[in-house]
């Protein structure tokens, strides 16, 4: 009899355990009701009718690691259902670009669960499906690039991802917040004769750089040059005009002297005599005189015209004469 009412008090005490259920925030359980969709509980306390309530699992991929640190994936059937984004990492991938080459590429998808329901009733393995969509839809963006514009193309590629994956998994109840391409590797050889591309270009760019420097550096050096010759002849003619201006001055108040020196000379000659005759006989003179200097042997020859500067000299000794 007591073993009969220890069994009986176990049955209720597991009757109403089974009962209670506590849903933490974030998360969610589907009740069906013999076998049919009944209700979503929230985060809180429920009371369910145990056999008839039953919670209905999702299955999905997760990542756990065995001996040695090296994860694998399994598929795991949960009964509660977290609504908190989650970051899938898929396995890399081979996918051919549109110039035939095949690469390596894997990616991280963020997604987040916002129809529980949906994600229950509409997909069977709703990770699963979401991997194999990404692996496709991958293959025909690759598809459609080539080599070169796949690597420089990041950021398209995820846009475009995210666009197609969050609008195909919407009927599952599921949002496609992120995707990001972690890695892409070319082949081997293809990755050398990048490199050896690089390297080119590098020393390309370095040579243009170099050659860049060395012209502006002669345009510069002409300019000066340039600027220079500019300079010295703006002072050599600057300098030429002060020299003739000096010139001009001199030979002016040269002039003016000399000038005055004949007006004096033919107001202290009037009454007197012949102006003319005695300044003609002086040049002459003067003249004869420069004639005969030096030391070399000379040979003057007297001009006709000598009669009359003579009569000139003469009439001057006689003006002479008559002032003593």
């Amino acid at each position: 009899m007591l073993f009969f009412l220890l069994a009986l008090l176990a049955l209720v005490v597991a009757y109403f355990v089974s009962a209670f259920k506590i849903i933490r925030q974030a998360e969610v359980m589907v009740i069906e009701r013999l076998g049919k969709f009944h209700c979503t509980l929230r985060a809180g306390a429920h009371l369910i009718v145990p056999i008839i309530d039953v919670p209905r699992g999702i299955i999905l991929k997760e990542q756990v690691r065995g001996m040695g640190g090296v994860p694998y994936t399994v598929m795991v059937e949960k009964t509660r259902i977290d609504l908190r984004e989650q970051v899938y990492d898929f396995p890399r991938q081979n996918v051919i670009t549109k110039d035939n080459v095949s690469i390596g590429i894997n990616a991280l998808i963020y997604f987040q669960i916002t129809k529980p329901e949906s994600a229950v009733y509409e997909i069977q393995h709703l990770t699963d499906a979401i991997e194999k969509l990404t692996q496709t839809t991958l293959r025909n963006i690759i598809g459609e690039m080539d080599l070169d514009e796949t690597l420089v193309s990041r950021d398209i590629i995820n846009n475009k991802l995210r666009v197609i994956l969050d609008e195909a998994s919407n009927k599952w109840g599921v949002k496609v917040n992120r995707v990001e391409l972690q890695d892409i590797m070319p082949p081997s050889d293809i990755q050398s004769s990048m490199e050896k591309q690089m390297k080119a270009e590098r020393e390309r760019r370095a040579v243009i750089l170099e050659a860049e420097g060395q012209k502006r550096s002669a345009i510069l050096k002409a300019e000066g040059q340039r600027e220079s010759a500019i300079a010295n002849a703006e002072g050599e003619q600057q300098s030429a005009i002060l020299k003739a201006q000096g010139l001009a001055k001199a030979r002016i108040l040269q002039a003016e002297a000399e000038a005055e020196a004949i007006r004096r000379t033919v107001a202290a000659i009037e009454g007197h005599g012949d102006p003319d005759k005695y300044l003609i006989a002086v040049r002459y003179l003067d003249t004869l005189k420069k004639m005969v200097e030096g030391n070399e042997n000379k040979v003057v020859y007297m001009p006709y015209e000598a009669t009359g500067i003579l009569s000139s000299v003469d009439g001057i000794k006689q003006m002479f004469s008559a002032e003593k």
